[in-house]
């Protein structure tokens, strides 16, 4: 699959205790958390249906449209995010209120679901709602219906001129240098982080002088374990593969029902690029060293997190 050379490493082959917060706190209802009956859901629908009909709405230069992704987008996958995989959140207290940090995230799951889990998990757990600006792999954006809903969701191509410009603007950016490789690798090897490419995304965060977050996801593994991959069908419909699982194909759409595992997502202590010249993202051993070290932090995390939730498929409450 072609990449965006001077980027491709976005998504390349090769003290405070943490603050818990409880599913229970996502919540959204009416502003003292009370579920809206069935005429304010009407009216709240039918105003929001004017609006848009009346082009009432606003779209940043990335195509971002805020409304549509809160009312409409996370709306339809928060029931996978409360319900089905019962997620926990640690450490929100490290990622900033307002201004412009990287999340680098580990990924996984076959299919990118862990993805659509952080950005529920900023926007609805963070004090601050945060929008979280993913950026991601030319494959997405090869796509007429996934590209479009990418970018009114803040999605962007993984480049380093959408990274700065975002960043520098005071977003939320995230990424997962894993790409491909990290989502899609086998089941036997599950928490192990591949590798994080050139570390382009190091560089980006060195030259807006913004923090990068480390988070660790874990949970994500579990969902579609992955045991094969039909190589021949990947190479004709020009996918990375095909995944094989227990369900998948032989139950058919059934099959892609995801596993109700329990997860956790820890954001880490941010680490500082400000205190770094800009120049100095041109430096191959500087951004190499910070690379390896964002990393190995992640992997520390994972490690932690998993002795944390203990059994992935703890019985409903």
């Amino acid at each position: 699959m072609k990449q965006t050379d001077a980027f491709s490493d976005f998504h390349d082959e090769e003290g405070e205790t943490a603050r818990v917060i409880p599913i229970t706190s996502a919540r959204r209802g009416t502003e003292d958390g009370a579920p809206k009956n069935v005429e304010d859901r009407l009216t709240e629908f039918l105003d929001f249906l004017r609006r848009r009909l009346a082009g009432e709405y606003e779209v940043d230069e990335f195509g971002f449209d805020p409304e549509l992704n809160d009312k409409v987008l996370l709306e339809l996958i928060r029931p996978l995010y409360r319900h089905w995989f019962r997620v926990q959140t640690i450490g929100l207290a490290n990622v900033p209120d307002e201004a412009g940090a990287l999340v680098v995230a580990n990924h996984s799951g076959t299919i990118p679901v862990d993805a659509l889990m952080l950005q529920v998990a900023l926007h609805d757990e963070h004090p601050a709602h945060r929008p979280l600006r993913l950026l991601g792999a030319d494959l997405v954006y090869q796509l007429p219906v996934l590209a479009h809903l990418s970018r009114k969701s803040g999605h962007t191509l993984a480049c380093p001129e959408d990274a700065d410009r975002l960043m520098r603007k005071g977003e939320l950016v995230g990424v997962f240098p894993e790409g491909f490789k990290g989502v899609g690798k086998p089941f036997s090897e599950r928490y192990k982080l591949q590798r994080f490419g050139r570390g382009g995304f190091v560089a980006s965060a060195i030259r807006a002088g913004v923090p990068i977050i480390p988070c660790a996801i874990v949970g994500a593994e579990e969902i579609y374990p992955k045991i094969g991959d039909l190589r021949s069908l990947a190479r004709l419909f020009g996918l990375p593969y095909l995944p094989i699982t227990p369900l998948f194909p032989w139950l058919g759409p059934l099959g892609l029902v995801p596993l109700p595992s329990k997860w956790m997502i820890e954001f880490g202590e941010p680490i500082r690029t400000d205190t770094l010249d800009p120049e100095e993202a041109d430096d191959p051993m500087l951004v190499f060293n910070l690379t390896d070290q964002v990393r190995e932090l992640i992997q520390q995390q994972l490690n932690r997190l998993r002795l944390q939730r203990g059994h992935a498929f703890p019985p409903f409450f």
